[in-house]
């Protein structure tokens, strides 16, 4: 790839260079923390690029998919079921949820053209919005759940943290091995390869071309006999799927669920990340992400310990964080739109 043409990337190359400098890190723990952070939010980043494929732009609703997910791991504690059988049980109940969800929202976004980035944003505050009803005012009131420790202590209303010991780094462990003072938990890694693989398979096939020619136009796109309302309800379906999956991934390795605010920043921090490794809202392919995993989440670890070192204060590292991760989008956007312009 070549950095000359992605300012954004170079930004971040230079940053977390000066950074690491200052942070007084050791390399082997930044490796570490990288590894950690690229099998957690791996998967959220790679479901942004089918909808930036076919013309969506920032796919922001991918909130919702978390949300399904988070639903489904309240239901396998609430039924106590524990280790892989969970995990199969939790895949099960989020996958078709995650597909109606994914839907639903594509059918929305249809009718909003040009104007579907903030439209997801919108719903992704409404989804959030029920979920957050459902749990505080109807779980426990309407709907009685078979584990009474899930409840609040009014019996409305479930409390804020779960313990998912129950499968918490069932699948970190599994063929987990060191070279050093480095883990290398191949078989997430292989996990995160395999998504990879299966979204660049599926920008090589029939329907990527045809999400490809929708973005570039979708009058053409209509007289080549392509549906683009279809090719974009299926993008939004996808995209939303993996996001459900991601969030399984990133909760068995934190192993808390907080049950209100586990799904925030899951879009804002994947749309920065798939930003920073090159991508537009016009184009984003595999190495995009992967590179802006590495580099974005780079940042993220090293900014407070700079904040530390150079101001004694780790919390200005982590303003700085939070304004890296909208200022990327901002910066992005407005190159994005400056770039269009010039194209014209």
């Amino acid at each position: 790839m070549r950095l000359k043409y992605n300012p954004v990337s170079l930004l971040f190359i230079i940053l977390c260079t000066v950074g690491f400098f200052f942070s007084g890190l050791s390399l082997s723990f930044l490796i570490n923390e990288i590894i950690v952070r690229f099998m957690r939010n791996g998967i959220f980043v790679l479901a942004l690029i089918i909808p930036i494929t076919a013309g969506l732009g920032l796919n922001f609703s991918i909130i919702v998919g978390s949300l399904c997910a988070q639903v489904a791991l309240i239901l396998a504690v609430n039924y106590q079921i524990v280790s892989y059988t969970a995990i199969l049980y939790i895949i099960l109940i989020t996958f078709p949820l995650a597909l109606l969800c994914g839907f639903l929202i594509g059918s929305f976004l249809v009718r909003v053209k040009g104007r579907e980035m903030i439209a997801s944003i919108i719903i992704g505050f409404f989804f959030a919005g029920l979920y957050q009803l459902f749990f505080m005012g109807i779980f426990g009131k309407l709907i009685i759940p078979s584990n009474p420790d899930l409840l609040l202590t009014h019996g409305t209303g479930i409390r804020n943290m779960i313990d998912l010991k129950f499968f918490r780094n069932t699948l970190d462990e599994l063929w987990l091995f060191s070279i050093g003072s480095i883990n290398i938990p191949l078989f997430m890694i292989l996990v995160i390869f395999f998504f990879a693989a299966l979204i660049y398979l599926i920008q090589k096939s029939s329907f990527g071309k045809a999400c490809r020619a929708v973005n570039e136009n979708a009058e053409q796109a209509m007289l080549a006999g392509i549906n683009p309302k279809k090719i974009k309800v299926i993008a939004i379906m996808i995209s939303i799927v993996l996001a459900s999956f991601g969030q399984i991934i990133y909760m068995q390795n934190i192993g808390m669920l907080n049950i209100y605010t586990a799904h925030l920043n899951s879009d804002i921090f994947a749309s920065a990340a798939i930003l920073a490794g090159g991508a537009t809202i016009y184009q984003a392919k595999i190495r995009h992400a992967l590179l802006g995993l590495i580099l974005f989440h780079a940042l993220f670890i090293i900014s407070p310990h700079v904040g530390q070192n150079i101001f004694t204060n780790p919390a200005l590292g982590e303003y700085f964080r939070s304004a890296i991760a909208y200022g990327t989008i901002a910066i992005a956007l407005i190159l994005n739109v400056h770039k269009k312009a010039l194209d014209k």
